[in-house]
């Protein structure tokens, strides 16, 4: 098995928009991911496993084992809003041409489902943060940079490791238009401050209304699987370890 995926549905969307939501710094686009999940009701209709996923299996409490995985959900808009396709999971892959393939596959489930817009979220690590996070990007071409501009980013310069970087330089090869949405963050635990930020960006540019006031549940429970991975106590106090080792935490 390289990058095996498992589709339970086809769901028929319109104008869907790809949302990525896996682990990276501050963990701002796993939260941001499982609340969407969570407040949208969102159905998930995918599985994807790949050899290139952390080695390890975590155990439950009735004596079971689960694997890394990423999932893929839908959302039917309930008005004349567009559909969304959220992607989500508790890893990246490990390995570079694992991130790849992981990405090329994403795209191509997305192609198929007539999804042409991606937007990839994560955290942009500070030493320090004053007042209230700023939000950065980088998109696919000019256009789209104007869209995310007029959400009140700035512009990201500089090295976007990771899904959140990679999707969007190969989504444009692929002929979709694509930002990335990067909040300020300590990155040092899960940033459910950051990551309310960076939905309000994405909620104006959605044209929706998707309620934070629950995003400290999702905070919480992204905090109780990084524990069940031992990222929290790698990321806390390994830190030069931690740059290392995930190197693909965005």
């Amino acid at each position: 098995m390289v990058c095996a995926i498992e589709i339970f549905e086809k769901p028929k969307l319109h104008n869907p928009v790809l949302i990525e939501g896996l682990p990276g710094i501050g963990f701002v686009a796993n939260i941001a991911a499982l609340h969407l999940i969570h407040e949208l009701k969102a159905t998930r209709f995918g599985e994807i496993h790949s050899s290139a996923f952390q080695d390890l299996a975590i155990t439950t409490k009735d004596g079971g084992a689960q694997c890394p995985m990423n999932e893929l959900y839908y959302y039917r808009s309930q008005n004349s809003g567009r559909d969304l396709i959220i992607w989500y999971g508790n890893t990246q892959a490990l390995t570079t041409s694992g991130q790849y393939e992981l990405c090329g596959r994403i795209l191509d489930i997305a192609q198929e489902l007539d999804c042409h817009y991606v937007v990839t979220l994560g955290g942009f690590r500070q030493e320090e943060i004053k007042g209230a996070p700023q939000i950065y990007c980088a998109a696919s071409d000019h256009e789209t940079l104007n869209d995310a501009l007029s959400l009140g980013t700035k512009i990201m310069v500089g090295q976007i490791f990771g899904i959140a970087g990679l999707m969007v330089g190969l989504a444009r090869l692929r002929g979709f238009k694509s930002f990335s949405l990067l909040a300020d963050t300590l990155g040092t635990y899960p940033d459910a401050n950051a990551t309310r930020y960076a939905l309000t960006a994405l909620n104006k540019f959605l044209n929706m209304n998707i309620d934070l006031s629950r995003l400290d549940v999702a905070a919480e429970e992204t905090k109780k699987i990084l524990e069940s991975f031992g990222l929290i106590r790698t990321i806390g106090t390994e830190k030069k370890k931690e740059e290392q080792q995930f190197r693909w935490f965005i």
